[in-house]
């Protein structure tokens, strides 16, 4: 397929590996973390780790919206869709993970709820149409990419007065929890991971460009690459990082420039600034409560709120002891470092959001044999 294969070639690939491996400074480390879980599957699927040289370490971030929200937004969904009358939807990974009680929103709705699993805002709306006698909350959730879609759907459902229509709005935003964990290493936490740079998101880069994070290369001096997804994209995005570190640089370079632009997307910016408004604070799984990290629904559509339609717990619940997810999506963990991981937890019985989400570091490295890696260590 074109563009595509050229993105995978395997002979390239051992190139950009020699050409990363002549650049490494004897006796230096290198500590690169990927923000997005797509990068982290790309970096599992195609054996990135096994290609670089034992001086560059690549550690999982946040990777998902998915698996940075916390127990309790489930919580205050399942209470949602208990409410009679309410038909909740929302996508397929959302529905798995657990809430307090390891009840999830698929297991509410073994329990009675009408829950529903759609692709788009397009279907939520859809269901609104065609279910005039109930209220249809869609359950939004995505970084800065999803967004647009939401206030797309807000705008329709508005224009056509679709009282029937709500959103339990949880969209949250790159940049400061990326200013979090560089906090976290220069506040002298110990269980912080020293960075050198990031990987920075490819499909939330293509809405917010990639000036939103000069302030995060300038501020703490860090290199940043925005990557695209393939395995040659990630290769060449390393490459560039080490030569950043090793010219004593911290600026905010772009590989993916076949998507990306400085700029970004300026229309769907308009949308969503239209349609949404800054939240004070919001709670992110492993990462604590973040100001000025999320969205809410503005006052212009506030009639289609449903956490002003609806009385939620609104708790914060921590996570299950024996579950690592927290750390592993600050990076100070990796999948196999937790004791659930490959046998208690698993994609089939997930114990936590990151191995639940299609793009988690846990099922990244289940699903494309990193699972081995725990038999290993364990018969070292």
């Amino acid at each position: 397929m074109k563009y595509v294969d050229e993105f995978r070639d395997a002979a390239l690939a051992r190139r950009l590996a020699a050409a990363i491996a002549a650049e490494i400074q004897p006796g230096r480390r290198y500590q690169f973390m990927e923000f997005c879980g797509g990068h982290t599957h790309a970096i599992a699927r195609y054996g990135i780790v096994d290609l670089l040289p034992a001086a560059v370490t690549l550690v999982h971030g946040p990777g998902c919206p998915v698996c940075v929200l916390p127990m309790g937004r489930i919580d205050d969904a399942i209470a949602i869709a208990r409410h009679p009358g309410v038909m909740l939807c929302s996508y397929g990974d959302t529905l798995r993970v657990p809430g307090s009680g390891r009840v999830s929103l698929l297991q509410a709705k073994a329990q009675g709820a009408d829950v529903r699993m759609v692709y788009s805002t397009l279907d939520a709306l859809a269901l609104a149409r065609a279910h005039p006698d109930r209220t249809v909350v869609f359950f939004a959730i995505g970084f800065e990419t999803t967004t647009p879609p939401t206030a797309v759907a807000l705008q329709r459902a508005r224009a056509e007065r679709l009282t029937n229509f709500l959103v339990f709005c949880n969209h949250v935003l790159t940049p400061p929890a990326i200013r979090m964990i560089l906090d976290s290493a220069e506040d002298g936490d110990p269980d912080a991971v020293p960075l050198d740079g990031f990987i920075g998101p490819a499909h939330v880069s293509t809405v917010i460009g990639s000036r939103p994070y000069e302030g995060v290369a300038a501020d703490y001096r860090k290199a940043v690459v925005i990557s695209g997804f393939e395995p040659l994209d990630v290769m060449q995005a390393v490459l560039m990082l080490v030569r950043q570190v090793n010219d004593g640089r911290h600026v905010v370079e772009n590989q993916f420039s076949r998507a990306v632009t400085r700029d970004g997307n300026l229309k769907a910016q308009a949308l969503v600034a239209e349609v949404f408004e800054l939240r004070p604070s919001f709670e992110w799984r492993g990462l604590g409560l973040l100001a000025d990290s999320a969205l809410r629904i503005g006052p212009g559509y506030a009639a289609f709120d449903a956490e002003r339609r609806f009385t939620v717990p609104g708790a914060s619940v921590p996570d299950n002891k024996a579950c690592a997810c927290g750390a592993i999506l600050r990076g100070v963990k990796r999948p196999a470092d937790c004791t659930l991981f490959g046998s208690v937890c698993t994609p089939d019985n997930p114990m936590g959001s990151c191995m639940v989400s299609a793009e988690g570091a846990c099922a990244a490295h289940y699903s494309y044999g990193r699972f081995r890696d725990v038999a290993v260590a364990a018969g070292a």
